[in-house]
């Protein structure tokens, strides 16, 4: 796990207790944050989204178009979250291409995983009309 391998040893990164939130949909972002101990949920919408263990990064859409926060990311237990801030991304994105490849790795599964779901609600919208 590429992630974790990279900042499991980072002296820089924060903490937060469990039920604390590390941010919420519609915060501003500049910063992305590595999980690197103790598991969390994203959550869109107050929907369950993905669940986040080490390793598992979130909020780079901020970090990549300076955007407002799309969701909510809050401890399950005591976490630890590394923070890679503009600069760095773009340090990394520089200098260690599979960073870059495994940003794009992980945001590729949480589309298709995103269009699976439009899918299955749109499936089940027609199935209800269908049949009335």
């Amino acid at each position: 796990m590429l992630f974790f391998d990279m900042f499991r040893h980072d002296p820089e990164f924060i903490e937060i207790k469990s039920g604390g939130t590390l941010f919420r949909e519609g915060d501003a972002g500049e910063a992305m944050f590595v999980l690197i101990a103790g598991e969390a949920e994203v959550t869109i919408a107050g929907m369950f989204f993905e669940k986040c263990t080490p390793g598992s990064f979130v909020g780079e859409l901020a970090v990549i178009d300076g955007s407002p926060r799309f969701a909510t990311v809050t401890a399950l237990t005591d976490c630890k979250f590394v923070v890679i801030d503009h600069a760095r991304f773009h340090f990394l994105v520089d200098e260690a291409p599979r960073f870059a490849i495994d940003v794009m790795r992980v945001m590729a599964q949480r589309l298709r995983n995103c269009d699976q779901r439009i899918l299955k609600a749109a499936q089940a919208t027609a199935e209800m009309t269908s049949s009335a």
